[in-house]
């Protein structure tokens, strides 16, 4: 998902109408046999993330893309109250680790201690663009890891990205050495209206092209689609995989395995690529998943790859890192994965699999129409073994809807073993990407005597 906002959508954020009632019913959501779905908290704004911490309260990430004002909200015995607020947007993660509350907002990592003070841990990171940096995870050995999105979607900036016009040398960063092919394309000169036409390379700026064959882009540490590793007080940070598009959330699994959920391709801008899955990755310390020319394990080159109206892809690089790893899931392009977490209680189902929150697409990019059902919208279940995904929360009609599921951004394990769902908020069907305030819920599934 592009949470990407510039300075007028700022302005029309901060003047939303104050209060819309979301009609909620859980009867519309279908689960199955032996589960029930029930409403745990509403009247949230955009909530993104959750953690529990260990006397049980709910954290919860406000991600701000309703009101411009990201919070921190607590939910406990005593009521829900704001933790702390006035974060950059978006916030895309919290976690919890010992009383301390890590942060992810759009180029920080902020830390509130347990006396309520907060720290700017990390700050600079290259989050101008599409995707921002993502959720904190927290590793035995008292490393932080988490993942920095791309500043475009396939490689080159284009007429989809709207922060160009603030950060009009922005562009994607290698995180080692590359060598680009002679890949140029040609847009409207939206920068210098007296030229009529930009020509733009892969990793360059807006209207910079590639010059020559060949070219060579040095890697940098804090490199677009990478996952970012330090020590737990932000120092010694280091760049540990990269050649993921939107690493959203990562996880540690009861074997100390690392889980990345990385959200595909689109259908957009001056390199669309159709049909680009989502996936599920296992970690692997110096890896190169495949973006911007590799998506499920396989180069863009091939037919399915190819929009309905556009140009067949092209590699952009003339050789890769290294061999990318498969995924161990895919899910259909348009699924939008975001948040996880690992079942680890038999009485709820199989122990070890995944569920995670499909936040679905708003608008399908080639036609300009809109799309619903099929994918996304839903919570899907991954057999972390075999890699089998199948439906595990959906509305009946199969559709997003404000009084069942509509934007589900993560799924969280309770201390009660109930899952809880965060569900953004009520969309406008009018202008993709932007929420109502106060519609956002939490849903808790539990399992059911029969």
């Amino acid at each position: 998902m592009n949470f990407a906002t510039n300075n007028y959508l700022q302005k029309f954020y901060a003047q939303q109408v104050p209060y819309i009632q979301r009609k909620l019913d859980p009867n519309r959501i279908s689960v199955p046999i032996g589960y029930q779905i029930e409403i745990f908290a509403q009247g949230l704004n955009a909530p993104i993330g959750m953690v529990f911490t260990e006397k049980g309260d709910m954290l919860i990430a406000d991600s701000g893309l309703a009101t411009m004002n990201p919070q921190v909200i607590r939910i406990s015995n005593e009521g829900m109250e704001v933790v702390a607020e006035g974060f950059n947007v978006p916030l895309t993660g919290i976690n919890y680790k010992n009383g301390y509350i890590y942060v992810s907002h759009k180029g920080v990592v902020t830390v509130i201690n347990p006396n309520g003070t907060r720290q700017d841990i990390i700050k600079g990171l290259p989050s101008f663009g599409d995707f921002s940096n993502n959720r904190v995870e927290v590793s035995n050995n008292e490393k932080i890891y988490f993942g920095q999105g791309t500043a475009t979607n396939s490689g080159v900036v284009g007429l989809d990205n709207n922060w160009i016009f603030d950060h009009p040398y922005f562009h994607d960063y290698p995180g080692s050495y590359i060598i680009l092919n002679q890949a140029n394309f040609e847009t409207k000169n939206v920068m210098i209206p007296a030229m009529e036409s930009a020509i733009t390379g892969s990793f360059s700026p807006f209207g910079v092209p590639n010059i020559q064959q060949y070219e060579v882009r040095r890697g940098t540490r804090l490199a677009s689609g990478s996952v970012l590793r330090a020590n737990l007080d932000g120092s010694n940070i280091e760049l540990v995989a990269w050649g993921l598009r939107n690493p959203f959330c990562m996880k540690f699994d009861n074997s100390d395995r690392l889980i990345i959920s990385n959200q595909g391709m689109d259908t957009r801008g001056s390199r669309p690529i159709a049909n680009a899955l989502d996936e599920l990755f296992l970690f692997k310390t110096g890896a190169w998943y495949g973006w911007p020319d590799y998506s499920g394990g396989e180069p863009v080159t091939m037919p399915r790859f190819t929009p309905i109206r556009g140009r067949k892809p092209e590699l952009l690089l003339e050789t890769i890192p290294s061999a990318p790893p498969a995924p161990t899931a895919v899910f259909p392009t348009g699924s939008t994965i975001m948040g996880f977490d690992f079942n680890e209680t038999p009485d709820f189902g199989p122990i070890g699999d995944i569920y995670i929150a499909c936040f679905g697409r708003v608008q399908y990019e080639e036609s300009n129409e809109y799309i619903h059902s099929g994918v996304g919208h839903r919570i899907m279940r991954v057999n972390i073994v075999s890699g089998e995904i199948s439906t595990f929360a959906i509305n009946k009609s199969g559709f997003p809807e404000e009084s069942g599921l509509s934007r589900p951004t993560d799924v969280v394990f309770g201390p009660d073993g109930a899952m809880y769902i965060s569900d953004m908020a009520i969309a406008d069907i009018e202008r993709p990407n932007m929420y109502l305030s106060n519609t956002g819920v939490i849903w808790r599934i539990r399992k059911i005597a029969l």
